[in-house]
Formats: C-alpha cells, sequence, structure tokens
C-alpha cells in the first residue's frame, strides 16, 4: 500500500470519529482533525486541534480516535493536541454546517473583519429577529440566543 493510500485509510477512520458533545458532527466535519500521517506498518500519528483550549471533550475525542483506528488494525495510535493555528470557525465543512442546523443549532457565519450586528438565524422558523440571552450554552463553545418570534431558546454555535 503506497503512502498516500495509507494516509487516506486512517485519515477516513479517524474521520468518523463523532464529537462527543454534538453526536450529529465528526471530527473532521468540525475541523477539528487536522493531520493523519503513517509512520510505518500499524504505526499512525494524528494532529487535532481542540476548538477551545480547555475544551473538555478533547479527552474523550482522543480515546475514541485511538478507538476506531486501533479496531481498524493500527498497533501504535499517537493523538497530539496543536494548538497553533488556533482553530476557527472557518475549518468546519459545509457539510457539518447542514448537521448542525439540521440538528436544531445554529451554524456560525463566515469570520468577518468589518465590525457588524448580525442577527443569528433561528433554527427552528428561520426568522432573523434573535437575540442572545447567555454568552455561554450548554458548552463552551456555543451561546444560548431565544426567537422573539416562536419565543424558542436554541444552541448557537460561537463563530471564533
Amino acid at each position: 500500500m503506497s503512502a498516500t493510500m495509507a494516509r487516506t485509510r486512517a485519515w477516513s477512520i479517524a474521520a468518523t470519529v463523532p464529537d462527543p458533545e454534538l453526536p450529529v458532527v465528526t471530527i473532521a466535519d468540525l475541523g477539528i482533525l487536522r493531520d493523519v500521517t503513517e509512520h510505518d506498518q500499524g504505526s499512525v500519528h494524528v494532529r487535532i486541534t481542540p476548538t477551545y483550549s480547555g475544551c473538555p471533550a478533547m479527552e474523550t475525542i482522543r480515546e475514541d480516535i485511538v478507538t476506531a483506528l486501533s479496531e481498524a488494525g493500527y498497533r501504535h495510535v499517537c493523538v497530539e493536541f496543536v494548538l497553533a493555528p488556533a482553530w476557527t470557525t472557518d475549518w468546519m465543512t459545509d457539510e457539518g454546517r447542514r448537521k448542525l442546523a439540521a440538528y436544531g443549532i445554529a451554524p456560525p457565519g463566515p469570520r468577518q473583519s468589518v465590525e457588524l450586528t448580525l442577527s443569528v438565524k433561528c433554527p427552528q422558523c428561520g426568522s432573523p429577529r434573535t437575540r442572545e440571552l447567555s454568552r455561554f450554552g450548554s458548552t463552551s463553545c456555543k451561546a444560548l440566543w431565544v426567537c422573539t418570534d416562536c419565543r424558542e431558546p436554541f444552541d448557537h454555535f460561537k463563530a471564533i
């Protein structure tokens, strides 16, 4: 098997690991999975970048990656946390954004360098008339919002 095929195989296995806090998206959907390298037969090195430096889900993600690759036959799995460059919501895939919206979490919009106040569209009714209730939602990477039209609260995955 060529190095490219081995990397592709290991990448595709690691990419299926779901985020433990958002099980509808994988670590590849979120852009957390940065690199996968197979060094020799049965040894693989995975690099991941947390959404936040103190994200409590990272140890679970590390264990899930090791389990997935070990079950696929890799004997030695090393998972490295990479903090630079810092993760950005720009690394999320379009599929990840679609999955978040279908799950009821408003996905982040693109990062912008212009100061604007943009509304967050309600994932329940689509109304742009929403407001932030709390900067922190069920996890530190989400904020709690409410729609002023349908009055439903919802999580908003923060754009950083």
